[in-house]
């Protein structure tokens, strides 16, 4: 019932004009979004036309999603509906993401059937936000380097740089990679492995006072060489890997002394073939060489771990330690 002295009407009269509950209107004139045009002497809530046109405002930022926080700011005129509107739709555009990542997820676990303990893990690997998801691969990255400053920069920056993370639409294969993947990042054995990697790494800089991308050169060599040696049919124990591995290493000799028995001359001190060897198995180890494949397939590349171009290259430098 209106006053017509006032022109003011109850909070009843105002429900019934919006389709709106008593209930609903009342909350929102406690949270602050909507005020009394007045009171009446009994001290009951008052509202005016005004009250009607802001509380069809309000109903219609709600309905879009807006909470009561941004619905204050646009009434108070601190922000435009613009300005939410987009923010949210950023926000949105991140919700229907991670939908799509548990969705993905979720459809792996009913294909593969997976047992009561892959499920568990699964779950909580589809409950992660992609903040979190990122966090457990800068955790890695930060525990392999922590220390370690005569490391190869371009090395760590790669590593802290390389996206991980599923894509808006993931296929149950890069589900499952990523879902292995972020097991073995966890993974003790797996941590200590690749520690051991960053600080034979680090040991190299000092070492060799090794430029910036030294060690991605060396790496992308040894494969080179590696798939050239296989190619050609050269046997890791002849005396032609013996030069390969010469021109790998950057050495005049293999060892002091060529495969064929005849003694060698170097301007180089002879190579530590054990230390050389212990450090090629670091880098090329089956959980390292896993680990590349798993990036390369959650980022929907072919997996190029290059196993067996490391092997020829570890098994020529293996022959000549255990000699």
């Amino acid at each position: 019932m209106i006053d017509h002295g006032t022109g003011l009407f109850p909070i009843g009269t105002l429900a019934r004009a919006t389709g709106l509950s008593v209930r609903t209107i009342r909350y929102w004139s406690d949270e602050g979004v909507l005020h009394p045009a007045g009171r009446s002497s009994g001290g009951y809530r008052l509202y005016d036309a005004e009250s009607v046109a802001r509380l069809e405002l309000i109903r219609t930022l709600r309905e879009l999603g807006l909470g009561l926080q941004d619905v204050r700011r646009v009434l108070d005129g601190e922000a435009t509906v613009a300005d939410v509107a987009a923010a949210h739709v950023v926000a949105l555009d991140a919700r229907i993401r991670a939908l799509k990542v548990t969705r993905a997820v979720l459809s792996t676990v009913a294909r593969r059937g997976a047992s009561a303990e892959e499920m568990t893990l699964m779950n909580k690997l589809a409950r992660l936000s992609a903040a979190e998801r990122a966090r457990i691969l800068e955790e890695f990255v930060e525990e392999m380097f922590h220390g370690l400053d005569t490391a190869d920069p371009v090395i760590r920056e790669r590593m802290r740089t390389m996206a991980v993370d599923l894509p808006d639409e993931p296929t149950p294969e890069q589900v499952d990679a990523w879902v292995e993947l972020a097991e073995l990042l966890q993974d003790p054995e797996f941590r200590t492995r690749m520690r051991q990697a960053a600080e034979f790494n680090a040991a190299g800089g000092r070492e060799r006072d090794a430029p910036a991308g030294a060690s991605m050169w060396f790496a992308r060599r040894l494969v080179q060489l590696g798939a050239r040696a296989r190619a050609r049919g050269v046997a890791p124990e002849s005396p032609e890997a013996a030069e390969i591995l010469r021109e790998l290493l950057g050495a005049q000799d293999a060892g002091g002394a060529d495969d064929s028995g005849a003694s060698g001359t170097s301007s180089r001190p002879d190579i530590d073939w054990t230390a050389v060897l212990e450090r090629l198995e670091a880098m090329t180890d089956d959980r390292v060489a896993r680990y590349r494949e798993l990036l390369a397939r959650v980022k929907g590349g072919e997996p190029t771990a290059h196993r067996a171009e490391f092997g020829w290259v570890v098994a020529a430098v293996r022959h000549r330690a255990d000699r």
